[in-house]
């Protein structure tokens, strides 16, 4: 009879506390609070900051692609001010030290390499369409928006440009674009206001699958060859400035959206 009476009891205890589970469902599903969200949403934001800053300093190994829980973040970054501010601080910081080098050699050997996507030009319309680095880059999709010559141009570099030809620098536009894109390319860089480079550089059929960096370097060594002291150097891609005859001075312009090695 005794063991009756436990089994009675531990049933009646399990049905009471089964009974009060029911009657509270939100002890057995609990869904995240309003502060919770906030908190996962400033993680997320924290995350693609430590990304974006690991990426702009080159500690990054070779990525194709922004991490899918960026999109939104690298989206209100390069459409905000952020991106801007940033851009300005660069040619700014670029300008002050244009005006510093000695010219008294005067022989017109000195020189200031640009790049041109996302330099002095701008794709931001061609990736608003494409995920802003979201998506792996397509060599196609992004010659059609080339060929379309509407690339539109970065003011903060125009302006360090403008005062780059005032002081007298030789110029030279070192690009990776491919050689068949030079009239279209002439036609927006001169659209957007970019006008009296000494030498527009594009790749030719043969380097093609060059590395960047190996492409540009060799591009410079023959600038250097030729007698010119590259003094600074502007570019979005680490492999803009890196490798040899490197500038007196290298200018790293923000480009969370892809990279180039």
């Amino acid at each position: 009879m005794r063991i009756y009476y436990v089994i009675f009891l531990v049933v009646s205890l399990f049905s009471s506390a089964f009974s009060d589970e029911l009657s509270h469902p939100s002890s057995i599903l609990k869904y995240p609070s309003e502060e919770t969200k906030r908190v996962d949403g400033d993680e997320v934001n924290l995350h693609c900051t430590s990304w974006r800053f690991a990426a702009e300093t080159n500690n990054l190994a070779p990525w194709s692609t922004i991490p899918a829980e960026c999109a939104d973040y690298v989206k209100d970054y390069v459409l905000g001010k952020g991106y801007v501010a940033d851009l300005e601080r660069v040619s700014e910081e670029a300008s002050v030290f244009a005006s510093t080098v000695d010219f008294s050699a005067g022989d017109g050997k000195d020189a200031w390499v640009f790049d041109i996507d996302e330099t002095l030009l701008s794709n931001l319309p061609y990736y608003i369409d494409h995920g802003f680095g979201l998506e792996v880059f397509d060599h196609s999709e992004f010659d059609k928006w080339v060929e379309r010559g509407v690339a539109p141009a970065i003011a903060p570099s125009l302006k360090l440009y403008q005062r780059v030809i005032d002081l007298g620098y030789r110029v030279f536009l070192l690009t990776g674009r491919k050689e068949s894109h030079r009239l279209v390319t002439v036609e927006n860089l001169i659209n957007a206001g970019f006008q009296n480079w000494d030498k527009l550089i594009l790749r030719s059929p043969d380097e093609q699958h060059k590395m960047a960096t190996l492409y540009k370097s060799e591009k410079r060594d023959e600038m250097v060859k030729e007698g010119y002291r590259i003094r600074g150097n502007s570019g979005d891609q680490w492999s803009d400035l890196l490798g040899s005859s490197m500038s007196q001075r290298s200018f790293k312009l923000a480009n969370p959206m892809y990279y180039i090695p």
